[in-house]
Formats: C-alpha cells, structure tokens, sequence
C-alpha cells in the first residue's frame, strides 16, 4: 500500500468496518455511532485517504471552495452572518457550500468531525459551534485552513463578538432603571464545566459581574433554561409565576426568547416594562419590530470578517490564530 493511494477498502479493512460504514462516516456521519464515527476518521487521517470525487475536485484550478458550517435552521442570527459571508465572497473565484448543524449546544457535531476527511474543501468556516481539542488536531493534520465564528479555539483564527461584555452591559442598563431582582432565559447548553466557550454561558457570566459589582448577591439572579424559541420564552413566564415573586427584569440569551417572554408576560396581564421589564440580545428583526430592548451584535459583519480571514489564510500558507473580537452596544426600545 505503500506505493499507492489508500482506497476505501483500506481503511474498511484496518477500521474493520464495511466501506458503507466508511462512505457513511464521510458523507453521512449522524448514522454512524460515535465511537465507530471516530475509529473510522482516525483510520482516515492515518492513512491520507481521500476519496475519488475528492482528487477530482482538487484538480480544478483557480477556484477554491469553502465550507460555512452552522446551525442555520435553528438560529436566525446565523443565517444573518452567512449573508456577510456571501457578501465578503461575492466577485471572488470562490465557491461557498453551506452545511446545516442543528444546535450543538447540547452535543458536539459528527458532520463537523467528518469534513476535513471528506476532501471536499479547501478551507472551512465554522459557525457556533464548539470546537474540542481533537477536532482542532483532526484540523491541522489535514491542513485544512479554519476559521470560527462566535466560537472559540486557541490554535485557530475566529471571529467573536464580546459577550461577556453584552451581558455586562445588560446588567448594567437594568441596574441604572432601577431593577434588583433578575431572571436570565437561555436555552439548555452542555454543562458549565465542559472546555467550551458557549455565548449564554459568557453573557450569563458578565450579567452576574455587573450586578455583583453594584453590590448585589449573585442571588439577585435566577437562571430558566428552556428551548430556543417563542415557545419557550413563554414556558420560562410559566416557570417564573411559580416562584414568590416574579423578577424585576429579565434578560434573555436572544431575541426570540425575548419575543416569547413578552408574549407570555403580555397574556397573564403582566405589563412590561411597569411590572417586568424585558431584554433580549441580537437585535434581529423580532427585536425591531416589537420594540425589544436588546443587545446588539453586528451579525453580518462577524460573517463578512470570519470570510475575510478565511480568504486570507488561503492565500497565506503561514497564516496565524489571529483573533477578532468585535464590540456590542444596548439598543434603548420600549420594554426596559
């Protein structure tokens, strides 16, 4: 084998697997277990395999493809970044090819595990989604040029926008109106201790400094984790009238959570913001056209900078873990 390419049968045969297993862990990783999933690719890496229609298109010229992997059905912030994406392409010799990951913010992704082996691109863009160690390994073993979008690696370029410093700016903007008690609204993540840097994770963390450092308990706060939706904004309204007494304020991890705590405030009779004031984060269209008070990230422009880095380490074979971490500001609207 030393003197030829390794083929799928190969790596069938030193994974022990069927070559449907191997085209599956490439092609179709969620129908592969995880720990057959990662046998298979570490077979792969070892022995350069690369798949056939992959050589094809390495072959062509002047062109160069790259893959924008995100949860875009789940979020609509992502589907904003990945127009700045197409805009920083537009008028370049590039193909992009968009890859949907639903929310791994609960588990990591198998289609993220199986890209670099796949041979299909030429340099990837990773949006929301946590990167581990392995994976970023996987990465540079396959010189695959990566860039992360609102997540984080220290071995690779990203592009962030400062949530920490959202969160503390929230916290802030509710203290100077006079609020002391809260309620933060995100959905359900991984767990705190896991070594990845999630967005509700930093936004929840500069909330707390900011009320800590006006003197309040961190008790202050009360965390309701629930899905990522209107509905589930609405669900968290349910959960908190259980309590003794519903919060000053609450701040949620995005804009729809927002939209639904408002409409769950709205339908029991509780006025926002006189009773319950309501921040969100984003400042997407929701957020506008319901006069949310929120955060706001520059969603395209963190795309359009993540593209541009992207093209940069194409075109720079000793291109660096450059880091970019843009600025956010509070949005002042109707209900906080």
């Amino acid at each position: 084998m030393a003197d030829r390419p390794a083929t799928i049968y190969d790596v069938a045969e030193r994974a022990g697997v069927s070559i449907t297993t191997v085209s599956n862990a490439l092609n179709q990783p969620s129908r592969v277990g995880a720990a057959t999933l990662e046998k298979v690719l570490a077979v792969i890496d070892e022995l350069g395999f690369t798949p056939k229609a992959a050589a094809v298109s390495q072959a062509r010229k002047g062109v160069g493809r790259i893959g924008v992997l995100a949860p875009f059905t789940s979020y609509e912030s992502f589907r904003t970044r990945l127009t700045g994406v197409l805009t920083a392409c537009a008028g370049r010799n590039v193909e992009v090819v968009v890859f949907d990951q639903e929310s791994a913010a609960g588990s990591l992704s198998p289609l993220l595990s199986s890209l670099p082996a796949s041979g299909r691109l030429d340099g990837l863009l990773v949006m929301g989604l946590p990167l581990e160690d392995a994976m970023a390994e996987r990465l540079a073993r396959r010189k695959l040029p990566t860039v992360l979008v609102d997540s984080f690696h220290r071995s690779l370029a990203s592009v962030n926008v400062d949530d920490e410093r959202g969160g503390y700016l929230a916290g802030e903007y509710l203290l100077e109106r006079g609020h002391r008690s809260f309620a933060f609204v995100s959905e359900v993540q991984v767990s705190l201790n896991a070594p990845l840097h999630l967005q509700g994770h930093k936004r929840l963390a500069g909330f707390v400094k900011a009320i800590v450092d006006a003197g309040l308990p961190e008790d202050a706060l009360r965390h309701v984790e629930t899905s990522h939706d209107i509905a589930g904004g609405r669900r968290a309204v349910e959960e908190m009238r259980t309590w003794d007494a519903l919060p000053d304020a609450v701040f949620a991890h995005s804009d729809d959570l927002a939209a639904g705590v408002l409409a769950g405030l709205r339908s029991a009779g509780i006025s926002v913001p006189d009773d319950v004031a309501v921040m969100g984060y984003d400042d997407g269209s929701l957020a506008e056209a319901l006069d949310i008070t929120t955060v706001r990230q520059h969603l395209a422009e963190t795309g359009s900078a993540g593209a541009h880095l992207l093209l940069d380490a194409l075109a720079t074979p000793d291109f660096g873990p450059r880091q970019l971490l843009l600025p956010v500001e509070v949005v002042p609207r109707l209900t906080a």
